[in-house]
């Protein structure tokens, strides 16, 4: 009986440990690593403002649409298009399964960012973005940033 009731303990701690909230300097840090200044035109401070906007740096964070699909990770990248969730047969166009985008690492998202940046709406393919990040001045995400 005591097992029955540590488990759902025990599974609450485990998705904890298998997502992570990135602290903004340290998430500065890895975008600055994989080279996405100036990707595509775009800042750090473009891409801070983007992930914080759509998850607060949440890379464990899922959020379910009206017509079923998801939204996920650090990017809030969607499932209907870009990630397979195996709910109906799509394009998954970033070639991997929605779950890979909740984990701590989030080399797999910055590929996935990276490729839907590439369309013709660049970072505008993001709501968060268009009305949080757009034609403002981004410099205050890499404030007190050592890169």
């Amino acid at each position: 009986m005591k097992v029955l009731l540590l488990l759902p303990l025990f599974m609450c701690l485990t998705c904890r440990v298998w997502g992570r909230h990135f602290e903004r300097c340290e998430l500065a840090q890895v975008l600055h690593n994989a080279g996405l200044e100036g990707y595509r035109g775009y800042t750090l401070g473009d891409w801070l403002c983007l992930a914080f906007s759509e998850s607060k740096f949440n890379t464990a964070l899922v959020n379910h649409e009206a017509d079923g699909s998801t939204n996920n990770g650090i990017f809030q990248i969607n499932s209907r298009i870009w990630c397979e969730d195996y709910k109906r047969l799509k394009p998954n166009l970033c070639q991997m399964h929605c779950s890979d985008l909740l984990t701590s690492n989030i080399n797999d998202d910055l590929v996935c960012a990276m490729r839907i940046a590439q369309g013709s709406r660049g970072l505008a393919s993001w709501k968060g973005w268009r009305e949080n990040c757009e034609g403002i001045d981004l410099s205050i995400w890499l404030k007190g940033c050592v890169l």
